[in-house]
């Protein structure tokens, strides 16, 4: 057993960020057999979600092969930076919209915890809040300001930690109302994405408003989105309406990575005995009906509320317990991201100057 042979083992398995062969990407960093197999493999930030998954992945493929070893691999930062996407030159690898087919089901909440939690895993994460009319990133998250031009008239985004923010939530009065007609929608949803400095991103996370309006169609003609999540809750009034959401997406070409179902049961801290107050398993009986993918369940938590309410939401996430409902989306979300990558591997791309 050489290394040459631990390398032919492993040459094939699919980058999850672009799905070419890590063997051809130089993401096969050193291979080890003199005191048993010892591999470290290189993966970008964008997969940062998946790095215990590749690490089982490619051990079980060295075992596979080469019986009664104990493979050790070792994960480490393989630096890709991002092209620019689309005509307004965006630096972002992924752009996913996160939507609903009416409000009220928890939309910016799953927004807002999904770019923390790929933040947690160690992803490059923006943040752009689309709902102009109702903009609750902001509030969610704590964050207040508004936005300064810098010399090169780039908007300065408000950051959450490392990572940026943009919402209209910034530029107008709590109490003011944006009343827009569909070319002004146009404009600035344009502007927060050509204008900001996002800086270098893995994911940006765009809070769609609820329904089917004006910015997805923006958004198709600007920008090549990786796909869109679905928001819902269990029960069938809600779901009709998620399923118009999904129409939309298609009709605009925007792919779906799948549905999440929020307010799935509540478990009560007092009794511990768990109540369906919503009903249960609606979002998922429907993706499987529309054969999209089901990206996982989201439970009533009493705390994440009252620290939503409170603008510490990215604080009630450090506790693990609530964030692994969400941990378990952002999971599914890159996942489905590889497999989409597998199928249809991106071709190389010279370095953008």
């Amino acid at each position: 057993m050489t290394p040459d042979d631990i390398r032919s083992a492993i040459a094939d398995f699919p980058d999850p960020e672009t799905g070419r062969p890590i063997g051809s990407t130089d993401q096969i960093k050193s291979i080890r057999c003199d005191s048993g197999i010892q591999v470290q493999v290189g993966l970008t930030s964008h997969s940062a979600a998946l790095k215990e998954e590749v690490v089982d992945q490619l051990a079980s493929r060295i075992v596979s092969r080469f019986a009664g070893q104990s493979p050790a691999i070792e994960i480490v930062e393989h630096d890709r930076p991002p092209a620019r996407l689309g005509q307004i030159g965006l630096r972002v690898k992924s752009v996913i919209a996160v939507g609903s087919g009416k409000g009220g089901v928890g939309k910016s909440t799953v927004a807002a915890s999904l770019a923390q939690c790929l933040q947690r895993f160690g992803s490059k994460v923006g943040l752009m809040d689309a709902d102009v009319y109702g903009p609750s990133v902001p509030h969610l998250l704590g964050l207040s300001g508004r936005p300064e031009v810098d010399e090169n008239k780039r908007i300065i985004p408000i950051k959450k930690g490392p990572m940026p923010v943009m919402s209209m939530g910034f530029l107008v009065e709590p109490d003011q109302a944006v009343i827009w007609r569909g070319p002004m929608l146009h404009s600035s949803v344009t502007q927060f994405l050509r204008d900001t400095d996002w800086g270098l991103l893995d994911y940006l996370i765009i809070d769609m408003p609820p329904g089917t309006g004006d910015v997805a169609l923006t958004l198709s003609q600007i920008l090549p989105l990786s796909g869109a999540v679905i928001v819902c809750t269990p029960q069938e009034v809600a779901l009709l309406d998620a399923v118009k959401a999904i129409s939309m997406f298609g009709k605009v070409h925007i792919p779906i990575l799948g549905m999440v179902e929020n307010m799935s049961g509540f478990q009560c801290p007092d009794c511990n005995k768990h109540y369906d107050i919503f009903g249960k398993g609606g979002a998922r009986d429907k993706a499987e009906e529309l054969g999209t993918p089901f990206l996982g369940a989201v439970p009533i938590n009493i705390p994440l509320r009252i620290a939503g309410d409170q603008g510490k939401l990215a604080e009630c996430l450090d506790d693990d317990a609530i964030r692994a409902p969400m941990d378990q989306v952002a999971r599914a979300v890159v996942r489905t991201l590889a497999a989409k990558n597998a199928a249809a591997p991106a071709t190389p791309q010279l370095p953008t100057l």
